[in-house]
């Protein structure tokens, strides 16, 4: 058993299933606000029904992202004490900001929002939950700006091994965070998008399934009510239309919008890391071509097993330098560049363990880079067509009554949280054997980087590191069926869910509010508790 190879896997396990929840919770907390800024600005009882029903699948997904965050800082002192002791002067302060500030001001403004619709003036409730969302995108900055200091390290000076912070504004203005901060958001709005037009497909066609809404001779639906179905009124048609069709634009914006930043991200990558760009494009020899189909041995770390089935001229150089016709280095023509730059062995040094000596790979598994690119576009590029056909199927009013269309709406829910997922895998594997990049740019911060191999803890084994992967990955477990079974429970329950009042109010005042004091919507009335409830 290797210690490294246990400690990385813990990491991308714990890691990718965590960044599962932040997505939708960035993605979600800003829809969420949108909606309920509508209700404030126009008093329609529908908005508040929808800023109810998505705000406690939010408020469910934002818990369990806490949870699952906290394993991280465990693991960094365990398995990464190395790797924390390097980037230790740097990290401080944006992972302090991002504790100490970020998340201080979403958690507790979110719980102003929770326990304050009775309580707060319907514009300082809403203020609270604005404030929540920003806090949330504040804390996804502080952490990317950390990711891609180890992307693309600035701001730093060499003392005694270690790299110290000289510059914070040039770490805090890194252009590899720049970029990769909207491409992260767009990424994040596009799983919010895909989540709203997949429930709300699913409760539009239990609505026709159940004969509550009918079409008429035009074509277009008449909605309708069920007496015997608490919330099964005009309203609630309105909701899930409404929500679909927010679900469908907010989608095909976020898609334009990662594709945008993705493209300047690439041209960054180029240059920053170019042996990652190569090896995503299967770029064994210099050119411009790109790779639309690549086959060769899997597990073969050899480009001369490498065939390009399909590949378009020019494209490559586009993506890199912004041209058709620009020569692209190729994997064969990096590697002696990596290799004379940063040795060709691991140096004889006890912190990397067994491994000192070693023969360093520079190029990544290629079958994960290859794939995990074309993988993020291919399932961020079906969110978006599935978000254009369904504004289309909806255009009179309602969805189609096949079940398998349900079924697709609701299983491409999956599409973008597995490109954000392929995105991340590509980007974190992708800078391999460094867990800190080099500067390949002269004009770079030279000699700054750290092999993985050197990052891992030197006192702990590997039986130490199998418990704690086996316990950590239990624990996961247990939160995923969880976390499913809540957001099972409270989708399928519809907007009543989160507004339990409607099961008890008559059908002219099941809104359960109050004139405010000076006009526009009011408070809630009922339990304070019952909407965290």
């Amino acid at each position: 058993m290797d210690a490294l190879e246990i400690a990385r896997w813990q990491f991308g396990i714990t890691t990718v299933y965590h960044f599962m929840m932040v997505p939708l919770t960035i993605g979600l907390g800003l829809v969420v606000a949108i909606i309920q800024t509508a209700w404030h600005r126009t008093g329609k009882p529908e908005y508040l029904r929808m800023t109810k029903f998505w705000g406690k699948l939010f408020l469910i997904n934002f818990i369990m992202g806490v949870a699952t965050g906290i394993v991280q800082e465990f693991q960094f002192g365990m398995a990464w004490s190395e790797y924390s002791r390097f980037v230790g002067d740097v990290f401080g302060a944006p992972l302090a900001l991002e504790a100490l500030l970020a998340f201080f001001v979403e958690s507790t403004f979110l719980g102003l929002w929770i326990f304050g619709w009775k309580q707060l003036k319907p514009a300082v409730h809403l203020a609270c939950l604005w404030i929540a969302v920003i806090g949330s995108v504040f804390s996804a900055y502080f952490i990317i700006v950390a990711n891609s200091w180890m992307q693309h390290p600035v701001g730093v000076e060499m003392i005694d091994g270690r790299p110290v912070m000289t510059d914070a504004w040039a770490v805090f203005t890194n252009n590899t965070a720049l970029v990769a901060v909207p491409h992260t958001l767009f990424g994040a709005l596009a799983v919010a998008g895909a989540f709203l037009l997949g429930i709300a497909w699913y409760h539009l066609w239990r609505r026709r399934r159940d004969g509550v809404d009918t079409i008429g001779a035009d074509g277009k639906v008449i909605p309708g009510e069920a007496a015997t179905i608490a919330g099964r009124d005009r309203a609630d048609h309105t909701v899930w239309l409404r929500s679909l069709r927010i679900g469908a634009v907010v989608a095909m914006i976020s898609f334009a919008g990662t594709a945008v930043t993705g493209d300047l991200q690439g041209k960054l990558m180029f240059e920053q890391q170019p042996m990652k760009m190569a090896a995503a494009e299967a770029a064994c020899h210099d050119g411009t071509g790109f790779s639309v189909l690549s086959i060769g041995n899997i597990g073969s770390q050899n480009c001369d097993d490498i065939v390009a089935v399909i590949e378009v001229p020019g494209i490559l150089s586009f993506l890199a330098k912004g041209d058709f016709t620009t020569e692209v280095k190729g994997v064969n023509t990096l590697l002696p560049e990596y290799k004379e730059n940063y040795g060709t062995h691991l140096p004889d040094n006890p912190i990397y363990g067994e491994r000192a000596g070693q023969e360093i790979e520079y190029l990544p598994v290629m079958e994960v880079t290859y794939w995990g690119f074309r993988m993020m576009i291919g399932f961020g590029g079906l969110a978006a067509m599935a978000a254009v056909v369904a504004l289309w199927l909806t255009r009179k009013g309602t969805v189609p009554e096949s079940p398998w269309l349900m079924r697709l709406a609701v299983f491409g829910i999956l599409a973008p949280f597995g490109a954000n997922a392929a995105g991340w895998i590509f980007t974190e594997m992708g800078r391999q054997p460094f867990v800190v990049a080099p500067n390949p740019d002269p004009s770079g911060i030279d000699q700054v980087f750290m092999f993985t191999a050197a990052a891992v803890s030197p006192g702990v084994s590997a039986g130490e590191l199998i418990a704690s992967l086996v316990t950590l990955t239990a624990v996961y477990a247990v939160l995923l069926v969880v976390e499913v079974k809540l957001l099972v429970k409270y989708i399928r329950g519809g907007v009543v869910s989160a507004m339990p009042e409607l099961a008890h109010a008559p059908a002219d005042e099941n809104e359960d509010e109050t004139p405010g004091d000076k006009g526009g919507p009011g408070k809630p009335a009922g339990d304070v508790l019952a909407f965290a409830y």
